[in-house]
This record gives structure tokens, C-alpha cells and sequence, in this order.
């Protein structure tokens, strides 16, 4: 067997990058450096990951200071995305810090002369018999070069003194109080402004353009086309802007492409050759025959845009030689990996940094924009450039959460159980993220005069899965059967949105939930509850229900009602149950939101409050309102007026309640609401008006419509 077989697996991300002093550098400030690949992205990150170190090296939060991604020093983590940061990078973090931990105790032991016993650590500092070292003392004997062993356990639960306790965000007071953090902040000396011409839709190609007259304009230092990428860098961004719309207005297009469009993509969408996968087959005849009753529904989520409120940007330098970039990539090194496709350089010519963005939410433009950036700073070399797109750019050229259809059957006896569960899903794939095989997931890539191969889009499979995500319901039926229809012909650029195909399956299986317990005249509550034996999935329904005051069988008054929405994320993440309150006014509108969660172990209990009241908040969003307009030709959603968000006003008043598990390992918290809400407010709507309506969003077009 080889060395290299015989090597444990280790936890989280450690086990692809064991090197100690990839994680963890002791720098003269006395403080701590601790790197890792995962990207702060708003959900909290850095400040849990910096709780966990500072409990494992018996630091204050203050002594640690995450340092910011790049692919140059930090361990490659690969995505920062669904929900797996805690576990994979924070379970690297504990148990790197408790090897480093255990090395320093031996230095110290010997420094001070006494048994390993008799220390006690403190804020780094090591103490025995009225004698101290410290670890800047002992940084320079130590050799973090070694390769974690495995061999060494973390503290217990009861010996932690940050992680469970909440923390002051650590990147939010310079975002509150305005200083530069932000990409779109980022102003290097010397730096020019680019923008990108894109092509009249995404199969076009370009004919002609007038490039001389955009070069006269003042400002103008490149007029860029690389095929059928076109670009300028100018001096200042107000001049871009100028030479862009130039540049557009010049260009003449053959763009032969023909969508489907927006009113025909449900039945597009089930006319399409498919692949079929059973992914849950319990075929239980006897139970099938005690069925009375049978409800069948077909549940339709649409396209849905990430809506980041900063549309994506980049800053990009070239020095003839290497490449250096700044993106608010959710992966930097997946993101590396695409580049090194498309500009035909070797990877340790590209850098890229990680800087923060104004919103993610999945695979967004971040790193298209990337490769604009880089592009245009190859015909500005050795000046960096900043690309900034512009919110029609953003809205037309993101990639969508893709539009789904879902059709559910279910059966009941006569005492009103669940007998039978059916539950088809049609989808097209929900990753189209970089990284991956000999292809491009970027925009610019085939458009290049030397085009990049176009990477098709993956469906992940189960567990986690990705159309099929949460498909299999956690309640407990005797016979079921789960499939799975993937389209791979997609009409409009589609990727990973936030929670997946899991938002719109909890959102079908949540309603149909609640439908059989009306057809059998049960409590949602109490329906649920029959049909459900995890002990951690009923205890946060419970709480949900005890939280909001649930009452049992009580019914709306035509303008107010109340719903419920559960799901375990991905069935193997954070429990989350939720309680939504709607009213009807010109809309339907959320009043108040419950909500219980169980994410294991709570490492910062106000940043997974945080997490699940966003992802609350959003998921009104995308339940009452947010949908992509297009039609034969291209998207039509350009501005806000054309998708619109759930304003501040909008926004409804959330409480969470947290049930901390110490003793269970902790999982991550950023998806797991979005489902239980959507699935809440449709069921809140029939309980005040007695109408299901079963496509998103719940428009005040359609509920009128369905009363009717």
C-alpha cells in the first residue's frame, strides 16, 4: 500500500489541504493569522470560523484575524456554497487549530520545564509554577510546515467559551459606517475603466461595428474584439459608459436565436426530451390499497434572478506576464481554473483575491465579469482595469435559478394517513459553475476568436442533490416514489441559486401537505406531526407552532390567515420549521414570520439568526413577486421596474428561536429557510381565503384569478 493510501481522512477541507501553515501563521502584531478558502459572501463566515480558532488556541476573538482568499497562500476550499462552510472549513479550522495547539504545548512544556499538565493557556499565553512563553515566543521553534495527523481531538462542548455565544460581525462596521470594502470600492493607483459590448442575445454573432469612431472619443485608451467580444477601457468610468453605448449602437448582429418564451416555458419545459432518474422507490401494495382518497397537483416555480443589489464587478491587472484579479467569486480557484482556459497561461500566472460583493446568493456575474476584466487589462497592460456591469447587463447576462414544474400525488385512507406519495420533478440542471472538465462556464469564453468550449450544466446527484433537492420528503409514508426529469436543453442561462431545486420541492411538498390535511379536515400542525418521526424535525415544528401561538383548526378571516412550512435542508443540513401570517390588501402580503431551527452545535448563534431571517425575507421575495420577463428574442428584465424585490417596507417581522445541540456536529444555516417559507405563505393564503394557488409568485393577478 502506498504512503499516500495509508493517510487518514481527515475532517472538512484538512483532508485536501493538511499542510498545518496553510491554515495558520503567527505574525509579530500578536495576533493570529488563520487562511481559508472559504469567502465571506454576507452570511457571517470569517467571524464563526474566527470564533472557532480563538476557542481551539485559547485566543480572544480580537488576537485571530481571517485572512482574506486569494489562490496564492490560502487552502483551496473549492465553492463557498450550499451551506457547507461550517462544516467543511470550520471543521478544518478546529481541528488545525487543535494540532497547532498540541505542538505549542510541547514547546511551552519544555521552554518552562514542566509537564504538559500543569499548563494553562490563556489568551496565548502559556502559564506554569509563576512562569510564561507565549506563542510569538515559541512561533520560531515550531515547524507548521508538518501535515495534520488526525491523532489529535478538539476541545468538547463544554470546554468552549466563544463558539455558542454570539459575535460582533467582523466585517460590518467599515460596510456600516461606509470605509472601502467592497470590490466596487477597489481604486488601484493608476487603474482605467472598462465596459463590455455583449452580443443581441447569447447565440449572435457580430457582423460589423464602427471601432474607429469609438477610438476618437475623448478618454478612449482600447477599443477591444477578441471574435465576438467586444470591449472598451477608457480613463474614467463616465467615458466608458460613453464609449459602450457607442460601440452597442455601431454593431450589427445576425442573432438567429428563438426562445420558447416566458408564457409557454412550463409546457416547453415537460415537452422536452428528458433524462429520468427514480431517486426514492418504496413500493408498498398493501398500503396503496387502503387508499380512499387521491390529490394530485402540479406546483410551477419560474426563472428566478439572483438580484444582488450591486451588479457584479472586477478589477484586473497585467503585467505582461501574470495576471492578478479581484472578484466577489463565491470560488476563487475553481474561478482561476476557467481562466487558465481562456487567456491560455498556466495557473501560477493568475492570481485571484477574493473582495467582497454587495449580495451573492449563488452564481451570479461575479465571475464572468472576472474574465471581462482580464481581458480588457491585457489591451491596457501594465494599468489595471475595473469592470463594472450595469444593472440591465447584470439582469440580462447572470445565470437563473431555473424554472421547475412539479407534479404530486398523494393518497389517504380512511382514517386520513398518508398511504401513497408520488412526487415527478422537471428541471434543467442547477450548476453551471467554473471549474470544471476541459470547457468554460464564462460568457466571454466562446465568444473569444480562439473560443473556449461551452461547459454543459450538472445536475449534483443525491444526497445533497440539485433539481431533485429535498424531492424525497423527511415525513414518513409507507409507499413512495420520487423521480427526477432533467432537461438539458436549457432556454436561458441557468446556475445555482440559493437553496436550488430545494426552495421549490419543500414549496410543493409543504402545500400538498397541507391540501391533505384539508381534505381530511386534520390540523396542519398535527398532520405533520402524525406523519413524521425524527425527533429533531418535530421539535422544531413544535417550537414554530408554540412560538406563533398556534391554535389547532383555526381558519382565516378572508384577509388574514396563517401557515406552516418544515423541511430538513438537503435532508442532511439544519432543520428549520416556520410560521408565516399574511393579510390581503392590492396583494397578498407577510405580516410576521416564526421561525425554529436546529443547525447542531451553534457556533455564532447571531449569525445563523441572521442567515435564516435573510433567507426569511427572501424568500417572500421570490414567493410574492420575483420572476424573469422574456420573450422569443431575449430576457426583457433590464431594471428593477421590470423585477421587482420585496421593498424595506415589504419586509416582514421575523422572530427565530434556536435549538442548540451541542453534542451534534454543525451544519450550515444559509438555505435552510427559504423553502419552509415559500411553502408557509401559499399555505397561509388558503387558510385565509380558502384558494390554493399553486404556480409562483403569488401575484395579486393570480390569486384574483383562482378566486374566480
Amino acid at each position: 500500500m502506498s504512503a499516500a493510501a495509508e493517510k487518514p481522512v481527515l475532517p472538512g477541507s484538512l483532508n485536501t489541504n493538511r499542510s498545518l501553515g496553510r491554515w495558520i501563521r503567527f505574525d509579530p502584531d500578536a495576533t493570529v493569522g488563520v487562511r481559508v478558502g472559504k469567502v465571506e459572501i454576507g452570511q457571517g463566515i470569517l467571524t464563526a470560523l474566527g470564533q472557532i480558532a480563538a476557542d481551539e488556541l485559547d485566543l480572544r476573538l480580537d488576537q485571530v484575524r481571517i485572512l482574506t482568499a486569494n489562490t496564492e497562500s490560502n487552502p483551496n476550499e473549492g465553492m463557498t456554497s450550499g451551506s457547507r462552510s461550517v462544516e467543511e472549513s470550520g471543521e478544518a479550522v478546529r481541528y488545525a487549530c487543535a494540532e497547532v495547539r498540541a505542538l505549542f504545548l510541547e514547546a511551552a512544556a519544555r521552554r518552562l520545564g514542566v509537564s504538559i499538565e500543569k499548563l494553562q493557556v490563556a489568551e496565548g499565553i502559556f502559564h506554569a509554577d509563576g512562569r510564561q512563553a507565549t506563542y510569538w515566543d515559541l512561533a520560531a521553534g515550531i515547524d507548521l510546515g508538518l501535515e495534520a495527523s488526525g491523532q489529535v481531538s478538539p476541545k468538547q462542548a463544554a470546554d468552549l467559551t466563544l463558539v455558542g455565544r454570539a459575535a460582533p460581525r467582523i466585517d460590518l462596521p467599515a460596510k456600516v459606517f461606509g470605509e472601502p470594502s467592497y470590490v466596487q470600492d477597489l481604486d488601484l493607483p493608476g487603474m482605467a475603466h472598462g465596459r463590455v459590448v455583449r452580443p443581441a442575445n447569447y447565440s449572435a454573432t457580430l457582423r460589423s461595428m464602427d471601432e474607429a469612431a469609438v477610438r476618437a472619443l475623448p478618454g478612449v485608451i482600447a477599443v477591444v474584439r477578441d471574435g465576438n467580444f467586444l470591449g472598451v477601457v477608457a480613463e474614467r468610468e463616465e467615458q466608458a459608459i460613453r464609449a459602450q453605448a457607442a460601440l452597442e449602437k455601431s454593431c450589427i448582429w445576425d442573432a438567429p436565436q428563438k426562445l420558447p418564451g416566458e408564457a409557454q416555458i412550463y409546457d416547453y419545459l415537460l415537452g422536452r426530451p428528458v433524462e429520468t432518474e427514480v431517486v426514492s422507490d418504496k413500493n408498498d401494495a398493501a398500503a396503496k390499497s387502503r387508499a380512499k382518497v387521491t390529490v394530485e397537483a402540479i406546483y410551477r416555480k419560474p426563472y428566478i434572478a439572483h438580484a444582488s443589489i450591486g451588479p457584479s464587478c472586477a478589477v484586473a491587472r497585467y503585467d505582461g506576464n501574470r495576471y492578478e484579479i479581484w472578484s466577489h467569486s463565491q470560488g476563487i480557484f475553481p474561478l482561476r481554473g476557467d481562466m487558465v482556459k481562456c487567456l491560455r497561461v498556466p495557473a501560477e500566472r493568475i492570481v485571484v483575491h477574493h473582495a467582497d460583493g454587495s449580495g451573492c446568493y449563488g452564481h451570479n456575474g461575479a465571475d464572468d465579469v472576472a474574465l471581462d476584466a482580464a481581458l480588457l487589462a491585457r489591451a491596457a497592460s501594465p494599468r489595471p482595469v475595473k469592470v463594472q456591469w450595469m444593472r440591465e447587463e447584470e439582469f440580462n447576462w447572470e445565470p437563473f435559478g431555473p424554472a421547475m414544474v412539479m407534479k404530486l400525488a398523494a393518497s389517504l385512507d380512511q382514517a386520513g394517513n398518508v398511504v401513497d406519495w408520488n412526487h415527478d420533478v422537471w428541471s434543467n440542471p442547477h450548476s453551471n459553475r467554473s471549474g470544471r472538465g476541459a470547457g468554460s462556464t464564462l460568457i466571454a469564453a466562446p465568444h473569444l476568436a480562439d473560443p473556449v468550449p461551452v461547459s454543459p450544466p450538472v445536475d449534483m446527484p443525491l444526497p445533497a442533490g440539485a433539481s431533485h433537492r429535498n424531492a424525497i420528503p423527511l415525513y414518513d409514508f409507507p409507499s413512495q416514489r420520487v423521480a427526477r426529469h432533467l432537461i438539458t436543453d436549457t432556454p436561458l442561462r441557468i446556475s445555482a441559486l440559493r437553496a436550488l431545486g430545494g426552495f421549490a420541492n419543500v414549496f410543493a411538498i409543504e402545500s400538498m401537505m397541507d391540501e391533505l390535511a384539508a381534505g381530511c379536515g386534520a390540523d396542519p400542525v398535527a398532520f405533520r406531526l402524525r406523519h413524521l418521526k425524527d425527533p429533531r424535525g418535530r421539535a422544531v415544528i413544535e417550537r414554530a407552532a408554540q412560538m406563533a401561538a398556534w391554535k389547532a383548526g383555526e381558519k382565516g378571516d378572508g384577509v388574514r390567515g396563517r401557515g406552516i412550512g418544515f423541511c430538513k435542508y438537503k435532508n442532511l443540513g439544519s432543520y428549520c420549521a416556520v410560521v408565516v401570517e399574511v393579510e390581503l390588501e392590492q396583494g397578498l402580503r407577510v405580516v410576521r414570520a416564526w421561525a425554529a431551527v436546529d443547525v447542531g452545535r451553534v457556533v455564532n448563534p447571531d449569525g445563523v439568526i441572521n442567515q435564516i431571517e435573510g433567507g426569511i425575507v427572501q424568500a417572500t421575495s421570490w414567493t410574492l413577486k420575483e420572476a424573469v420577463r422574456f420573450d422569443t428574442s431575449f430576457v426583457t428584465s433590464r431594471q428593477w421596474e421590470d423585477y421587482p424585490i420585496l421593498t424595506f417596507g415589504e419586509a416582514p417581522q421575523v422572530k427565530v428561536e434556536l435549538i442548540d445541540r451541542p453534542e451534534q456536529p454543525s451544519k450550515g444555516a444559509g438555505e435552510g429557510a427559504q423553502g419552509p417559507t415559500g411553502g408557509a405563505i401559499a399555505n397561509a393564503l388558503f387558510n385565509a381565503t380558502g384558494v390554493r394557488v399553486r404556480e409562483l409568485p403569488l401575484t395579486r393577478e393570480r390569486i384574483v384569478g383562482a378566486m374566480s
